[in-house]
């Protein structure tokens, strides 16, 4: 077997870098929701200081100074950009694993026959490219775990222009020998911590632990990193990615919501949305359940918060059970005088359809052509040019997040596509 992870480079400073070729080599950041905190920096932003996680608000003035510049989140471009190159990597290999937004495997089998693989991955960067003007690096290796070690590599040292093979085990030996163990795949902090307590600092020393000790100690998830490590395939491709446990859309707001008619109108707009990825997971959901939270940083406040859920007669897709059962819910858990930050909303209890078997002392309450109708409306919705919403989601939504710095949704709004002169 062999392996190829592809990775995005700065998946959303690269993101917003795609349109606006101005901001090369400048330092970029994309922010959190309500512009909280940095969640994503370019390596130019790295250079000069700025960390993961900073609040926006301590950064701002100096980053600016220094000709940075910042971003809201803006997922919708970024989710249609990651769809763009998955699409364009799915013709280079006949097999892949979507892994997540910003990270695809390849096999590479049969194709190490006919080409040169570090040519394959220099190949591939320039597809990513051309087609989409994204810069991705490329990790090679017999196994999964080693083609993530490869793509650190590739990351950690520039002299590799963004590939490395590790097909040949002598290079294997040598990456691993100065690659910290808590970088390898699998390998969190708490195990890291472990690790090195036992001597185990680097990958190499991990990949030459003995098997026994590590299964005795550990798990077998380990005892398989182990065996990755040393060249042998424990991990498979996933073609099909699993189907979901449970489903959560929750926001932070953009300010402090007091009154119950702007709860019910954001727990609805949630609803509508998680109902909305139930469809295109083609399942039917059982169970809804609401939360909602005050701040707990603001010590002033009155503290609150809950979670309730309501059991569905039977299994439902269709927005107008969901929103039905989140506002009985919010109802419930509402509270007058507290100053609400976030709430949200969980599915759970997923069935494929037609598989659920109903209830013989309750009756079935289906809606006609409710299938047609959610079907048409997320059509729709999916045009970018108009959206149908819910009465229940209200119009104005001052509850909404708040992102002043966001750019144009390039790929997904009609309004915002480039005009060239």
């Amino acid at each position: 077997m062999t392996y190829a992870l592809v990775d995005c480079n700065s998946f959303y400073a690269s993101c917003e870098r795609v349109f606006r070729p101005d901001l090369k080599n400048v330092p970029v950041v994309v922010l959190s929701n309500n512009d909280g905190c940095v969640v994503a920096l370019s390596k130019e932003a790295k250079n000069i200081g700025i960390k993961m996680c900073e609040p926006w608000f301590k950064i701002k003035d100096s980053f600016s100074k220094k000709g940075g510049v910042a971003f809201s989140s803006n997922y919708e471009l970024y989710a249609d950009i990651s769809t763009r190159v998955m699409q364009t990597l799915e013709g280079l290999t006949p097999r892949m694993e979507i892994y997540s937004i910003d990270e695809a495997f390849l096999d590479l089998s049969g194709i190490n026959f006919c080409t040169d693989l570090k040519e394959f991955g220099y190949e591939c960067q320039e597809r990513v490219r051309c087609w989409t003007g994204m810069p991705v690096r490329v990790g090679i290796g017999p196994t999964k775990t080693l083609a993530k070690a490869a793509s650190y590599g590739a990351k950690k040292y520039s002299a590799t222009q963004g590939v490395v093979d590790l097909s040949k085990l002598e290079r294997q030996r040598k990456l691993m020998s100065i690659m910290p163990v808590g970088e390898v795949w699998g390998v969190g902090s708490k195990l890291r911590k472990h690790l090195n307590k036992m001597g185990i600092t680097t990958a190499l020393e991990l990949a030459d632990t003995d098997i026994k000790l590590i299964r005795r100690r550990f798990s077998i998830v380990l005892e398989r990193t182990v065996m990755e490590l040393r060249g042998y395939p424990c991990i498979g491709l996933e073609e099909h990615p699993t189907t979901k446990k449970e489903i959560v859309v929750s926001r932070t707001f953009g300010k402090k919501v007091t009154t119950l008619e702007s709860i019910n109108e954001a727990i609805s707009d949630y609803a509508a949305r998680a109902a909305e990825k139930l469809r295109h997971e083609k399942q039917y959901c059982r169970v809804v359940s609401v939360f909602m939270r005050t701040n707990p940083f603001r010590l002033q406040d009155q503290q609150y918060s809950n979670i309730l859920s309501y059991r569905l007669n039977t299994p439902t897709n269709d927005t107008r059970d969901i929103l039905y059962a989140t506002r009985k819910l919010s109802k419930k858990i509402y509270k007058k005088g507290y100053n609400f930050i976030k709430a949200g909303v969980m599915l759970s209890d997923f069935y494929d359809k037609g598989i659920y078997q109903s209830d013989f002392f309750i009756p079935e309450c289906k809606r006609p052509k409710s299938e047609k109708l959610m079907e048409t409306i997320d059509k729709i919705n999916g045009t970018g040019e108009v959206k149908v919403t819910f009465a229940a989601q209200g119009i104005k939504k001052p509850w909404s997040m708040q992102r002043y710095l966001q750019s144009p949704k390039y790929t997904t709004n009609w309004n915002d596509l480039l005009v060239v002169r």
